[in-house]
């Protein structure tokens, strides 16, 4: 195997590239110029993956990565993947998600159509979903309620089209919510282990701020979803498309996943919500179905939640002892 990751600096980039390495194989990642920030992938070995500064909006240079490392799996990533920032940068998004989609789609059915493509898409791309749809399987309609969410379906409905149209072996994942360690505090839960692990070290008062909580969401632990990935392109079928989720959303309201973290800590805090932390528009509730992902590809989530929240909350133990931060920013 010979992986390309787009994106590879990112949250899940970075644990994708690991459960590669992991498995023996050719790692190459793109980040977006020289001067991204490669923090997520600083405990890992720099002689186990190859970096290559390219932006995938550029058409040519995406074109001539693909010509040069000539992979055989290319595992779609890069995008702007918070959806707060896709309200306040629809262009941006849409140029990311949609043409950097299309630039490295273009690429590989000129210089590799034999390689293993999988798109990166997201559950957003559901939107609005009424309580008797739920669980989600991969057939409910498409009713996306933010910027971000109108540019994965674009990008997934272009990435099965390039499969019937071209006959390239390409897989879409709907990936819900995931979370882990090095996870940005941009996003609630991460910011909640975050706001906690500096209550603890004295550097906050003693409350959280935070959004919506009454929101349902689907979490997976992201080493379980990197695998899903793989798998998907080992054994999923060309233009199909795999929930990759728990199917446990409908105890996980975000109140409760609040209430989670909070019990890890070692203090007593003060809920408070922040307006700055809701959305224009909110998904009400995301349950996902993830039968198609066992039956097809052999995949269900192994990590209990618990060990995830336990692992997040120790990330940003460490990292605040490592780096110090007397601020906590809106998500």
């Amino acid at each position: 195997m010979r992986c390309l990751i787009s994106g590879i600096n990112g949250f899940v980039g970075s644990h994708l590239a690991e459960h590669l390495i992991s498995l023996k194989a050719e790692v190459h990642g793109t980040l977006r110029s020289f001067r991204s920030d490669v923090k997520n992938l600083a405990h890992i070995d720099a002689a186990a993956f190859a970096l290559h500064p390219c932006d995938i909006t550029d058409e040519a240079a995406t074109a001539d990565l693909i010509r040069r490392v000539q992979p055989t799996h290319v595992f779609h990533l890069a995008a702007y993947s918070y959806v707060p920032t896709s309200w306040e940068a629809p262009h941006a998004t849409l140029t990311a998600n949609v043409l950097g989609t299309l630039n490295l789609l273009e690429a590989v059915r000129r210089y590799a159509p034999a390689a293993r493509f999988q798109f990166s898409g997201s559950s957003e791309e559901y939107g609005r979903v009424e309580a008797d749809e739920c669980p989600i399987t991969e057939d409910q309609p498409l009713r996306p309620l933010s910027p971000y969410g109108v540019s994965k379906v674009a990008a997934d409905l272009l990435s099965r089209q390039y499969a019937a149209s071209y006959g390239l072996h390409i897989v879409v994942t709907r990936a819900h919510n995931h979370t882990g360690p090095r996870r940005g505090h941009v996003f609630a839960e991460s910011d909640w282990a975050r706001q906690l692990a500096m209550i603890e070290r004295g550097e906050q008062e003693p409350f959280i701020a935070h959004g919506n909580l009454d929101a349902v969401r689907d979490y997976t632990d992201v080493r379980d979803i990197v695998r899903g990935y793989v798998l998907a392109l080992e054994n999923g079928k060309s233009g199909a498309v795999y929930n990759l989720c728990s199917g446990a959303g409908a105890s996980l309201a975000m109140r409760w996943v609040l209430r989670d973290l909070v019990a890890l800590s070692r203090v007593n805090v003060e809920l408070r919500p922040d307006p700055r932390r809701m959305r224009p528009s909110d998904v009400p509730r995301l349950i996902g179905d993830a039968a198609k992902a066992k039956r097809e590809l052999g995949w269900a989530p192994k990590i209990p939640l618990a060990q995830t929240w336990t692992d997040l909350i120790s990330f940003w133990r460490s990292d605040l002892h490592a780096t110090g931060s007397k601020i906590s920013e809106p998500i």
